[in-house]
C-alpha cells in the first residue's frame, strides 16, 4: 500500500484549531460579563484549554492514526466506547452547526435584510442553504478543506478580531468612556449570581475542539513534533484573542444592548459610527461571514472521518464506509445533513431564536463535556496500559502524577460546567423552566443511547465475530 503525502504543517494545525475554536459568534455573550471575563477565561485555559491541549499532544503522538479520538478511546476502554464518543463529537458538532448558522444568518441580514434579522423563515431557510453548500464544499477532500479553514482563520476569524481590539485600544485612548467598568472590584464574579454560574458552560464551550485536528493525524508532517508545538500555539492564540476581543465588544456596547445573536455587529457598527468610517462596515461582515462560514466547512470534515474509521472498524453499519475518490465519507455527509434539517424545527418550537439559540449552545455543552470526560478517562488508562512509548513523542512531564492532576483539572471542569448547565440566565425568555430541563435532558439521553444502541444491533448482524 503506497504511502499517503502528508500535506499538513504545524501553520496548517494551528490555523485548523484556530477556526475550530476561535469564535466571533462568542464574543458577544462574553461581553455580557465585562471585566470578569479576563477571570473566567484564565480559569477556562488552565482548568480545560490546557489540560485537553496536553492530554491531546501525548494521545496524537503516541497514536499518531487516522481516526483520532476514536482510536484512542478504543485502545482504552474498547470499541463500544470508542464508537459511542466519536458518536458524541459528531452528535455535538450537529447539533452546534445551526447555532454558528444562526449567526451568519444574521449578519447577513445585517448586511444585506435587516428586517429579516428575526424572521424565522428567513432564518431557517439560511440555515439550510448555508449549510448545503459547506456540506458540497467538503466533498473535495482535505487539501481544499484545509485551504479554506487557513484563508478562513487568517481572513475570517483573527483579522476581525485584531481589527476590534485596535478600535477598543483607540476609543479608551481618544478618551471615549468604556460601557462597563474596568477595575479590579469588577475581575472577579460573584458566584452567588445565577447567571454567572450559568455563563461557566459557555466559557468551557468556547474552548472545545484542540483535539479534533487528531483525525488528520495520518496528513500531518512530522506529526510527533509537530502537534505539541502547534496546540501550545493555538492554546495561546486562543485564549488572548477570546478576551481581548470579547472586552472590546464590552467596552462599547451597553449590556443591555447585548444580543446573543447580533451583539458583535452593533459593535463593529458603533465603533465605526463614531470613527466616520461606515465603509468598514459591509467590509467588516464579509470578513465574519467568510469566518464563520470556514468555521462550519472545517467541523463538517473533522468528526465524519472519525465516524468513517468506526464504520471501517465495524463499529458502525458498513452503510456509511462509503467514500467518494477524495476519500470522503459521502452517506455521512448526506445523514449530516438531513439531522441538521430536523434540528431547524427547534426555531418553530420554541418562543424566540434566543432561546432556542440559548438551548442548541446548552445541549451541544453537555455532549461534548461527556465526550471529554469520557477521553481524560481514556488517557489517564492509556498510560498505565501502555508505559513504554515511542521515544520521539510527546509525553506529559512529570510522570503519573501530573497526569493525575491534569485529567482531574479537567474532569473537574466538565462536572462544574455539566452543573452550571441546567441554570439557563434568568433573563433569557423561555416558554417554562421546566420544559427547558426536560428538552435538555431527554436529548443528551437519547443522543448517548443510540451509538449504544447502534453498536450492539451492528454486533450482532455481522457475519464475522467482533475481535476486541
Amino acid at each position: 500500500m503506497p504511502h499517503k503525502k502528508r500535506i499538513l504543517t504545524v501553520f496548517n494545525l494551528v490555523m485548523i484549531n484556530i477556526i475550530a475554536i476561535d469564535s466571533l459568534r462568542s464574543l458577544p455573550i462574553n461581553a455580557e460579563y465585562g471585566f470578569a471575563i479576563v477571570f473566567f477565561y484564565i480559569l477556562g485555559g488552565i482548568f480545560f484549554l490546557l489540560p485537553c491541549a496536553l492530554i491531546s499532544a501525548e494521545l496524537a503522538t503516541n497514536w499518531p492514526y487516522k481516526g483520532g479520538t476514536y482510536i484512542w478511546v478504543r485502545e482504552a476502554l474498547g470499541k463500544p466506547f470508542g464508537f459511542a464518543n466519536t458518536w458524541l463529537q459528531w452528535v455535538y458538532n450537529v447539533v452546534w452547526y445551526p447555532t454558528i448558522l444562526t449567526f451568519l444568518a444574521t449578519s447577513i441580514a445585517f448586511l444585506f435584510f435587516p428586517a429579516e434579522e428575526h424572521n424565522k423563515v428567513y432564518m431557517i431557510s439560511a440555515i439550510v442553504v448555508l449549510f448545503s453548500l459547506a456540506t458540497i464544499f467538503n466533498w473535495f477532500g482535505m487539501k481544499l478543506s484545509s485551504l479554506v479553514s487557513t484563508l478562513g482563520a487568517i481572513f475570517g476569524t483573527l483579522l476581525p478580531m485584531c481589527i476590534i481590539i485596535i478600535l477598543a485600544i483607540v476609543w479608551l485612548a481618544l478618551g471615549h468612556p468604556s460601557a462597563t467598568p474596568l477595575n479590579a472590584s469588577h475581575f472577579f464574579p460573584s458566584l452567588y449570581h445565577m447567571k454567572n454560574i450559568s455563563f461557566i458552560i459557555i466559557i468551557v464551550y468556547s474552548l472545545i475542539g484542540i483535539e479534533m485536528s487528531s483525525v488528520h493525524a495520518d496528513e500531518v508532517k512530522q506529526p510527533k513534533k509537530g502537534y505539541p508545538k502547534a496546540l501550545l500555539i493555538s492554546a495561546s492564540i486562543i485564549i488572548c484573542t477570546m478576551i481581548f476581543a470579547s472586552l472590546a465588544v464590552a467596552i462599547v456596547v451597553p449590556m443591555q444592548q447585548l444580543s446573543l445573536v447580533n451583539g458583535l455587529n452593533v459593535a463593529f457598527a458603533h465603533f465605526y459610527d463614531t470613527f466616520h468610517i461606515h465603509w468598514m462596515i459591509p467590509v467588516t461582515e464579509v470578513m465574519i461571514i467568510i469566518g464563520g462560514f470556514a468555521g462550519v466547512t472545517t467541523w463538517i470534515i473533522g468528526p465524519t472521518k472519525s465516524l468513517l474509521i468506526a464504520a471501517k472498524d465495524r463499529s458502525l453499519p458498513a452503510f456509511f464506509a462509503k467514500t467518494n475518490r477524495h476519500k470522503v465519507p459521502t452517506r455521512i455527509l448526506l445523514v449530516q445533513w438531513v439531522i441538521v434539517l430536523i434540528l431547524c424545527g427547534t426555531f418553530i418550537l420554541l418562543p424566540t431564536i434566543s432561546s432556542a439559540y440559548w438551548l442548541l449552545s446548552d445541549m451541544t455543552a453537555q455532549l461534548a463535556l461527556i465526550y471529554y470526560m469520557i477521553l481524560f478517562v481514556s488517557a489517564i488508562y492509556l498510560r498505565y496500559k501502555c508505559p513504554d512509548r515511542d521515544e520521539d513523542a510527546y509525553m506529559i512531564p512529570g510522570g503519573n502524577k501530573v497526569m493525575w492532576l491534569v485529567v482531574c483539572m479537567g474532569m473537574l471542569a466538565c462536572v462544574v460546567s455539566i452543573i452550571a448547565g441546567f441554570f439557563p440566565p434568568s433573563d433569557l425568555k423561555l416558554a417554562s423552566p421546566w420544559v427547558f430541563e426536560v428538552i435538555l435532558v431527554s436529548g443528551i439521553v437519547v443522543f448517548f443511547a443510540i451509538p449504544l444502541i447502534i453498536y450492539y444491533i451492528t454486533k450482532r448482524v455481522r457475519d464475522e465475530p467482533d475481535h476486541p
